[in-house]
């Protein structure tokens, strides 16, 4: 988790396209863009370069 729980708050309400990569609601059923309904739910934990 990030050091601000509001940011927190709001990215765990975020779903990701696994198709196309954009940005939905959590409660959507499909995508906005493509309309695919393979979605996944945005990470929490910070992903550091190696």
């Amino acid at each position: 988790m990030g050091k601000f729980a509001e940011a927190d708050a709001v990215i765990s309400k975020i779903a990701i396209c696994r198709k196309c990569k954009a940005r939905n609601k959590s409660t959507a059923k499909k995508c906005r863009k493509c309309g695919s309904i393979y979605m996944r739910p945005k990470r929490k934990d910070i992903r550091v370069k190696k």
